[in-house]
C-alpha cells in the first residue's frame, strides 16, 4: 500500500515520539519540530525527483514524435519537389511541342504569304516581279534572317511572318529593318519598305504595326491580303 507524503510524515513522527519516550532517551519540544521538517523535506525531495524523472521521460517521448514528425516532413517535401521536377519536365515538353507547331504554321503561313505577294504589292504600287525567301548572314558579328524580300531593281519590301504576331516582334522587326541596308550591301541604295504577316495578332501589335508605316498582311484560309486602312502610305527605311 502506497502512503501519502501527510501520512508518511505522522506515522514516522508518531514512531519518534513513541521511541523518545522510552527512559533515557527523551527529547525536547525543539527536536520534534526539527525532525518534522527534516522528514518532510526528504519527502518533498524524494518526490522532486520522482517528478522530474517523468518530465526527463516525458521530454524524450516529446523528442522521439518531433522526430518522427520531421521525417515525414522531410518525405513530404521529397515527394513535393519529385513532382515539381516532373511539372517542369510535362511542361518542357509541351513548350517544344508548342515551339514545333508553330514553326510548321510559320512555314506554312510564309507558303501562302510569298504566293501572293507579288500580287498584293503591285496593288498597293509597288511594282516588284519577284522574291527570295529565308535570307540568313552575318555582319560585324550580328547574326540576320529576313522571312521573304520581295524586289524589282530599285525597291524591296522586307517581310516578317508570324504565327502569332505581338508587339515585341513588331519592335524587334523595326530594329531589323533599320540596319537593312547595311546587312544586305547589294540594296544599300534601294528603297526599303517593311510588312509583317500574320495568322492572327495579339494586344494591338498590328495597329501598332500599321502605325510605325508597315504594311500589314493576315493569312486568311488559303490566300493572304493586307489589311492597311484606306489612304495608308508606308515609310522607307
Amino acid at each position: 500500500m502506497i502512503l501519502s507524503r501527510d501520512v508518511r510524515t505522522t506515522v514516522g513522527l508518531n514512531t519518534y515520539l513513541k521511541n523518545s519516550k522510552r527512559p533515557g532517551n527523551l527529547k525536547n519540544v525543539n527536536n520534534v519540530v526539527v525532525f518534522k521538517l527534516k522528514y518532510s523535506m526528504e519527502v518533498e525531495i524524494s518526490e522532486i525527483k520522482k517528478m522530474l524523472k517523468e518530465l526527463v521521460a516525458a521530454q524524450m517521448e516529446t523528442n522521439a514524435k518531433f522526430k518522427e514528425t520531421d521525417a515525414k516532413f522531410k518525405e513530404t517535401d521529397a515527394k513535393f519537389k519529385e513532382t515539381d521536377a516532373q511539372f517542369k519536365e510535362t511542361d518542357k515538353r509541351i513548350k517544344s511541342a508548342f515551339e514545333l507547331f508553330e514553326g510548321q504554321w510559320g512555314k506554312l503561313i510564309e507558303s501562302l504569304v510569298e504566293g501572293d505577294l507579288i500580287r498584293l504589292l503591285n496593288e498597293k504600287g509597288i511594282e516588284v516581279h519577284d522574291t527570295s525567301m529565308r535570307r540568313k548572314g552575318s555582319h560585324n558579328g550580328e547574326n540576320f534572317e529576313f522571312d521573304i524580300i520581295a524586289h524589282n531593281g530599285k525597291e524591296i519590301v522586307i517581310v516578317e511572318v508570324k504565327t502569332t504576331l505581338r508587339t515585341q516582334d513588331v519592335k524587334h522587326f523595326l530594329g531589323k529593318l533599320k540596319k537593312a541596308r547595311i546587312w544586305l550591301d547589294e540594296y544599300r541604295e534601294y528603297n526599303v519598305y517593311g510588312a509583317v504577316a500574320f495568322l492572327r495578332a495579339e494586344g494591338g501589335s498590328d495597329l501598332y504595326a500599321e502605325n510605325e508605316k508597315l504594311f500589314i498582311i493576315k493569312a486568311t484560309g488559303n490566300s493572304a491580303s493586307i489589311v492597311n486602312q484606306k489612304g495608308f502610305k508606308p515609310k522607307a527605311f
